[in-house]
């Protein structure tokens, strides 16, 4: 008898070491700090997009861009989860889908040319819209979706961050859309490269041609939200 109690000693020990639990008994608690810091900075971005220029617009401006930079120092990623650690990896790839993206919304604009012309944006500009477009790449895939992956996995993390980033967009339908089509493929490939720079550079280039090659009809200047509806050709 006292061999067989002996010998259940470890089993029973191993089947408590299964179940991790706290000393008081009670379960782990819950880690509230990403569902926060996500509904946080995507309610100022909302808030942003959908107030006429002031005061308002800019503390939600300036309030998100300050989030997200002390989220993300704070948030304990490496350089590589953040995606700012390996510049070379995938850009073929990258770049590969990126023309493909490219000829479907030239062709595409070739098809609505009749609903009127496009508004490109001037070349003077064009370069702040390519820093503009790393930033978003930056909060799309650096701050949400590192978040969502840690929340809802990596299989479920780029529905997750597309939805977001395609609400952000309404209510113009094209952009909606795009960006819906656009970051599930950008956090697929972020997912599978962890690499934000030629992410950006793609992003850049098709905000450009969706510019330059779909009516402004239905584009309104590229703009989003309230200025989306106020918009007055």
């Amino acid at each position: 008898m006292a061999a067989e109690s002996k010998s259940l000693i470890p089993e029973i020990d191993a089947d408590r070491r299964l179940v991790p639990t706290q000393r008081d008994g009670s379960d782990p608690p819950l880690d509230l700090a990403g569902p926060f810091q996500i509904g946080l900075v995507f309610a100022l971005i909302m808030v942003a997009v959908w107030t006429p220029q002031g005061s308002i617009n800019a503390i939600a401006s300036l309030g998100a861009a300050i989030c997200i930079v002390w989220f993300t120092v704070g948030g304990g990623y490496s350089v590589r989860n953040l995606g700012l650690g390996q510049p070379g990896s995938g850009v073929v790839v990258m770049l590969a889908c990126g023309i493909v993206m490219l000829l479907t919304i030239i062709g595409a604009g070739s098809v609505m040319h009749n609903l009127g012309p496009a508004h490109p944006v001037p070349w003077r500009r064009a370069w702040q819209y390519a820093f503009w477009a790393l930033q978003q790449e930056f909060i799309l895939q650096s701050f949400f979706y590192v978040r969502l992956e840690s929340l809802l996995g990596g299989r479920r993390a780029p529905l997750g961050a597309a939805l977001l980033f395609s609400l952000v967009h309404l209510p113009s339908p094209v952009l909606t859309l795009l960006s819906l089509i656009g970051g599930l493929a950008s956090c697929e490939l972020f997912r599978r490269y962890r690499n934000i720079f030629p992410l950006g550079l793609v992003h850049a280039a098709l905000g450009l041609t969706i510019a330059a090659s779909l009516p402004d009809s239905l584009l309104h200047h590229m703009r989003v939200g309230l200025g989306y509806l106020s918009y007055r050709p």
